[in-house]
C-alpha cells in the first residue's frame, strides 16, 4: 500500500496547481491521472491577472509566461459578419508589456498585480507538469493511473487507483484526498453529492433542462440539446487569419469563435449546433472550410462536439474528501472563469491541508472551504450564463441583410456594430467577477459590521474589508506589496504599534506569522488600517487600528479554532 498525505485526482491544470501549492509548502503529495499523456484539447486560452498573482506567489509567473504568446501581443477581440465576411467591431486590450505599464501606473489597488496571460491548456499542462517533474521534492505525479473508488474513516482516505493500460490496481492510503477529476468526476460520484444545474445562472432541480441557458437564446446557441463542435488546427495561412489584423477571437454570430491559441500557426474553432444535428456525420475539414468561406492548407489536430454545462455541485466535498476545479462547478468558456476559478479552489484548499497537515489548525479552516469557495463558484457560473446571453442576443439581431454587399448590408453591418458596442464585451472585462469576490461570512474570517461595500463585475473596488482580496499595489521604492507577504500569514504594519500580543499568540498555536513594516502613506491609504492581517491565499483575515484586546481570539478565529464568525 502506499502512504501519503494527500492524495490528488486529476492531472488538469487545477490538480497539477494544487501539487505545486502543497510543493509549495512542503507537504507531501501523490497525483494520479487515468490520461497518460497531457490534454490534447485546447480547452481555456487565458489564464487571469487573479490566476497569474497566485502563479507569481509561486514563483513561477516569469517561466511560465515564456511558453504562452510573446508578451507584446495584443489581445484583441473582433467581430465579423462571417469569418471570411465584414469586420462589424472591435474590443482592443493591451498586451502582457503595456498592462503591466497600466498597472504601475494607475497603482490605486483596482488592477490586478499581473496582467492576463494567453496560453492554450495544450500548452500549459505540460509546463506545469514538466515543473513538479523535474523540480518537486514533496510531490509524485503518476500520469495513467486513475482514481477508482475510495472510502474514508476518522483517520483518512484509503483509495483504489487503477493503471489505464494494464489494469493493475494499488491501494493508496491518504490523510486527505483532493478530487480534481473534471466534469465526470469519480469523486464527486462516490460522495454522492449532485449537481445544481442552472438556467440563467438559477439553480435548478437535477437533470431540469441540464446546461440549458433558457432566456436571451436563440437556436444555435447552447440550450437544451445544445452542443458546441470544436476543431482544433494548425495552419501557416496567416495571410488570410489574420487579413483584419492580428485577433485574440474572431466571433462571428453565424459561424461560431475562432482563437488564435499562439499568434503563429494554431487555431480553434468553436461552432453551436442545433439541437438534434447528427455531429456523427460532420466531416471535420468540409465543415471547417464552409465556416471559413474557402479552403486552407491546415492539419486538423482535434475535433469533435462538447456540451456545455452551467452547474454548482450541492457541496464541496465530505470529511476529508474535497472537490476542485470541473468537478466542483462547470462553466461555458464565455469570461475563461472554468480553470481560473479552479485555481482559486485549489489556492483556498492548499493552504489548508498545509495548515492541517502541519498541526496548527482547528477544526474549522477545512470546512471553511466550501463556505468560502462554492459561493465564489455559483456566482461565476452566473456570470458565465450572463455572458453567454449576451452572444445570444448578438445572434438574434443578426438578420440576413449582414451579408449582402449592398447599402443594405452596409447598414445592417453598422447596426450591428453598433448593438455590439452597447452590449459591450463585459466577458473579457469582469475584474469584479475575477479579483473581486469576498469571503463574507466565512468561519475564518474576522467579519466586521454593517453592510459589505457593493460588489460590481465590470471593475473591483480595493478594500481591505476581512475576507476580500488584498488590494496590490506598487511601494514608493517600486516594489509590490504582495512580494512582501509570506508564506504564512502576514501582518502588515503601517504604523509604530506594538504587535507582541498577536506574535506570542500566534507562536502558542503553531501559526506561523511574519510582521512587515510598511511606512508608505499611500498604501496606508488604500489598506484602510495601520495593521492588517493577510492569510497565505493574500485574502485580509483581520484589521484593526490597533492590536486587539485578546489576540488569541483573533488567532483562533484565522486558524479555524472557533465555531462562528463574529466582529472581534
Amino acid at each position: 500500500m502506499i502512504e501519503t498525505p494527500v492524495l490528488i485526482a486529476g492531472g488538469g491544470p487545477v490538480g497539477l496547481f494544487l501539487a505545486l501549492e502543497l510543493e509549495h509548502r512542503g507537504i507531501s503529495a501523490l497525483l494520479v491521472e487515468r490520461s497518460e499523456t497531457t490534454t490534447q484539447h485546447p480547452k481555456m486560452d487565458v489564464t487571469n491577472g487573479r490566476s497569474m498573482e497566485h502563479f507569481r506567489r509561486l514563483g513561477l509567473a516569469d517561466e511560465i509566461r515564456s511558453h504562452a504568446v510573446p508578451s507584446d501581443h495584443p489581445m484583441t477581440v473582433l467581430w465579423c459578419s462571417r469569418l471570411a465576411g465584414w469586420e462589424l467591431t472591435r474590443f482592443d486590450y493591451p498586451s502582457v508589456d503595456w498592462g503591466r505599464d497600466i498597472i504601475r501606473y494607475v497603482n490605486d489597488g483596482s488592477l490586478p498585480l499581473e496582467p492576463d496571460m494567453r496560453i492554450s491548456q495544450v500548452v500549459l499542462e505540460p509546463v506545469l507538469k514538466g515543473i513538479l517533474e523535474s523540480r518537486g521534492r514533496h510531490v509524485t505525479v503518476r500520469f495513467g493511473w486513475g482514481l477508482v473508488g475510495f472510502e474514508q474513516d476518522e483517520r483518512g482516505v484509503t483509495a483504489l487507483v487503477r493503471k489505464t493500460g494494464t489494469g493493475e490496481e494499488q491501494e493508496v492510503r491518504a490523510d486527505y484526498l483532493a478530487g480534481c477529476d473534471g466534469a465526470r468526476s469519480v469523486t464527486r460520484e462516490a460522495l454522492g453529492i449532485e449537481l445544481d444545474e442552472t438556467i440563467g445562472g438559477q439553480a435548478q432541480r437535477p437533470g431540469a433542462g441540464a446546461g440549458s441557458l433558457g432566456r436571451g437564446l436563440r437556436r444555435g446557441e447552447p440550450g437544451p440539446d445544445g452542443r458546441i463542435y470544436l476543431i482544433h488546427f494548425r495552419s501557416k495561412d496567416r495571410a488570410f487569419f489574420e487579413r483584419f489584423g492580428r485577433a485574440w477571437h474572431v466571433q462571428s454570430p453565424l459561424d461560431g469563435t475562432l482563437i488564435s491559441q499562439n499568434d503563429e500557426d494554431t487555431w480553434t474553432l468553436h461552432v453551436p449546433l442545433g439541437p438534434g444535428a447528427e455531429t456523427d456525420a460532420i466531416e471535420p475539414r468540409a465543415f471547417l472550410f464552409e465556416r471559413l468561406g474557402r479552403e486552407v492548407d491546415c492539419e486538423i489536430v482535434v475535433a469533435g462536439a462538447w456540451r456545455p454545462h452551467l452547474a454548482v455541485a450541492r457541496s464541496y466535498g465530505e470529511s476529508r474528501v474535497f472537490l476542485a476545479g470541473d468537478s466542483a462547478h462547470q462553466m461555458i468558456p464565455t469570461g475563461g472563469y472554468g480553470m481560473n476559478t479552479g485555481v482559486g479552489d485549489a489556492a483556498d484548499l492548499g493552504w489548508k491541508l498545509a495548515a492541517s497537515l502541519q498541526g496548527w489548525a482547528g477544526p474549522e479552516l477545512l470546512r471553511s472551504y466550501d463556505a468560502e469557495r462554492r459561493p465564489v463558484g455559483a456566482r461565476n457560473v452566473a456570470a458565465s450564463a450572463r455572458h453567454v446571453a449576451i452572444r445570444g442576443q448578438i445572434a438574434a439581431a443578426a438578420g440576413a441583410a449582414l451579408h449582402e454587399g449592398s447599402e443594405r448590408g452596409v447598414r445592417a453591418r453598422k447596426t450591428l456594430g453598433r448593438r455590439i458596442q452597447e452590449l459591450g464585451n463585459l466577458e473579457n472585462e469582469a475584474l469584479g467577477i475575477e479579483i473581486g469576490y469576498r469571503y463574507e461570512g466565512s468561519p475564518i474570517v474576522c467579519g466586521e459590521p454593517g453592510p459589505p461595500p457593493a460588489e460590481a463585475m465590470d471593475r473591483y473596488e480595493p478594500t481591505t474589508r476581512p475576507g476580500s482580496r488584498a488590494p496590490s499595489l506598487f511601494l514608493a521604492d517600486g516594489t509590490a506589496i504582495y512580494d512582501q507577504l509570506g508564506r504564512g500569514f502576514t501582518l502588515l504594519r503601517f504604523a509604530d504599534l506594538d504587535v507582541g500580543g498577536l506574535e506570542q499568540a500566534a507562536a502558542s498555536r503553531g501559526v506561523p506569522l511574519e510582521i512587515v513594516d510598511v511606512r508608505d502613506p499611500h498604501a496606508r491609504r488604500l489598506y484602510e488600517r495601520d495593521l492588517v492581517l493577510v492569510r497565505p491565499d493574500q485574502h485580509v483575515a483581520w484589521r484593526g487600528a490597533e492590536q486587539p484586546a485578546d489576540p488569541l481570539s483573533v488567532i483562533d478565529r484565522v486558524r479555524g479554532a472557533r465555531p462562528s464568525a463574529t466582529s472581534d
